[in-house]
């Protein structure tokens, strides 16, 4: 069983392999490579910000942490 995981694994990480070496082969422009960083950060917030809704037991502080989600989601969908 342990070789059928370890199998899935590498094969998943070829295959990343691959789809980064096709991106790289991209020329991008600095706007591009920005809205990319920005993008990235705004998911990596949302993605604490809902680690933290899950974990908040406080009807205040989820109302405060919904209010960040929501404001976050906007922000995404301007750079979309």
């Amino acid at each position: 069983m342990a070789r059928g995981w370890e199998s899935k694994s590498v094969e998943a990480q070829q295959d990343e392999a691959r789809s980064a070496s096709k991106e790289r082969g991209k020329i991008r422009t600095p706007e591009q490579i920005e809205r990319e960083k920005q993008r990235q950060g705004l998911l990596l917030s949302r993605s604490r910000v809902e680690q933290q809704l899950a974990a908040a037991q406080n009807s205040v502080h989820r109302g405060m942490l919904e209010k960040a989600l929501a404001e976050l989601d906007a922000r995404l969908a301007d750079l979309a």
